[in-house]
């Protein structure tokens, strides 16, 4: 299997692209192009926007999900569970 001399191993800790479209992102356009809507248009906009913000913050999805959870609990936690007291 020929492969290109300037390729490096590194290269695949690289995030997959679809031109400038992070490809978790590409999904929702291929829903588009099968079911070309307005509704599926827009969730796959939605989608590209989602990630590409994401990525302007550097985050990754279980990143944002975990920073998600965390401003939904709260600042405080109890030690012990409520059903235990």
């Amino acid at each position: 299997m020929a492969y290109d001399e300037t390729t490096h191993w590194r290269d695949s800790s690289r995030i997959p692209r679809f031109f400038f479209v992070d490809t978790k992102a590409v999904f929702p356009l291929i829903l588009f192009l099968f079911h070309m809507r307005l509704w599926t248009f827009l969730t796959a906009l939605a989608f590209i926007i989602f990630f590409s913000v994401l990525e302007r913050f550097q985050f990754t999805v279980p990143i944002f999900l975990r920073w998600l959870k965390s401003c939904l609990s709260g600042p405080e936690r109890i030690s012990r569970p409520w059903w235990r007291e």
